[in-house]
């Protein structure tokens, strides 16, 4: 009941996903991840938090994504309602697919990216997902906004949209976890929040706080008042 992107930008170290459903919550419910695991998507007409969780802790211990997936759905016996994709450090990629998985329901990848999907409109939204994705310019994470966007407009989930989700890890930066919830225009107000998320007194904060690869960044910051810079 959903379609997730996950992609490594070796240009940059950086991982990122993102996510819309027909449903609410889709960032809680579908994306795990930080820099030294990878990334995950859990999902299906009954996701499993746990396997988003537990094959991080598998590729964060140095087992490629497909051999992660594959043990974590094998010891499942629930696993024909779910549907699971994963990004390991290296950008290499594992999926798996329930056999119960609610039809449109399938996967699509490429190098360093991975797209899944279930109670889609079509096969042509994993498609368009993945192009939007290759096609687009500019930063890792608004080409994952570019790819739900085409998603949406290829149909998306069969029921419409109500929540979306983008989560970027990177060894540079801090991690970047934006949701809506609740919207009936979620890829809008996704955008909407990353703008805001990313400029303005707010981006300039981002940039001076503790990062894995200098965890004790502590540059003084300065900031006039403003009401969404945090105190």
């Amino acid at each position: 009941m959903t379609i997730s992107i996950l992609a490594f930008d070796e240009k940059t170290g950086a991982y990122g996903g993102a996510a819309t459903t027909g449903s609410l919550c889709v960032g809680g419910w579908v994306l795990r991840g930080e820099a030294e695991s990878g990334l995950s998507a859990s999902q299906g007409s009954l996701p499993s938090t746990m396997w988003g969780s537990d094959v991080l802790d598998l590729m964060r211990g140095g087992t490629p994504a497909a051999d992660a997936v594959d043990q974590i759905t094998k010891a499942d016996s629930g696993r024909a309602e779910r549907q699971l994709a994963a990004l390991d450090p290296l950008g290499n990629t594992g999926h798996f697919t329930g056999a119960n998985s609610i039809a449109v329901a399938d996967v699509r990848t490429a190098d360093h990216v991975v797209v899944t999907g279930n109670l889609l409109a079509s096969t042509d939204v994993l498609d368009a997902c993945l192009d939007g994705f290759l096609t687009a310019t500019g930063s890792l994470d608004t080409r994952l906004l570019d790819a739900l966007d085409a998603a949406s407009r290829a149909g998306g989930d069969s029921r419409g949209l109500l929540s979306a989700a983008l989560l970027v890890v990177s060894r540079a930066q801090p991690p970047m976890t934006l949701r809506v919830d609740y919207s009936e225009t979620p890829l809008t107000d996704l955008r909407a929040l990353h703008s805001r998320a990313t400029s303005g007194l707010y981006g300039d904060w981002v940039r001076h706080v503790p990062t894995l690869d200098d965890p004790q960044r502590s540059a003084p910051f300065s900031a006039t008042k403003d009401p969404v810079t945090p105190q």
